[in-house]
């Protein structure tokens, strides 16, 4: 017997709707190769939620907040994956996107032996904001490469899940 879904319940699924709709957007334009995502940035999305999730599964956390959070990492999964198999997505990484991409990674190592759940939540926005700023970046200087449909969608998404915390 299905027990009935929550208004908090419906707001993840719009929230999820809403992220796959930007991820599919972005993807849609990597394909044209109008979007050139910078992988660097994109894996170290996906890998913060990705292991997040895996530590909510094996706590036993909340289904709901635990979809939300995987979809947060999925989508850049997604979008870093088809961006290793579609040629006009390339991107050319630099010296530059390298070092945050390996400050992202030391700041998500801490985070993951961070006692502290402070210093946790500190060092896994580090971890964010590092891994961010290849794309500001290379946004700033060649816009015509990205497509904020995708950051746009992510962040209307976010917000529609505050009020079900």
């Amino acid at each position: 017997m299905a027990l009935p879904l929550g208004w908090e319940h419906w707001l993840v699924i719009v929230s999820v709707a809403i992220s796959l709709t930007g991820c599919f957007t972005y993807l849609r334009d990597m394909l044209a190769g109008t979007t050139k995502p910078n992988l660097v940035s994109w894996s170290l999305w996906a890998l913060a939620p990705l292991i997040a999730t895996g530590a909510a599964i094996s706590s036993g956390a909340d289904v709901w907040g635990t979809v939300r959070v995987f979809i947060s990492g999925f989508v850049p999964l997604l979008i870093f994956v088809f961006g290793l198999f579609v040629r006009q997505s390339y991107w050319k990484l630099t010296r530059f996107d390298f070092a945050c991409g390996l400050l992202s990674l030391i700041a998500l190592g801490a985070w993951l032996i961070a006692d502290a759940p402070l210093l946790a939540i500190f060092l896994a926005v580090a971890a964010d904001l590092l891994a961010c700023i290849p794309t500001l970046r290379k946004s700033f200087t060649h816009p015509e490469s990205e497509t904020a449909t995708v950051f746009l969608m992510g962040l209307i998404s976010s917000i529609i899940t505050i009020p079900a915390i």
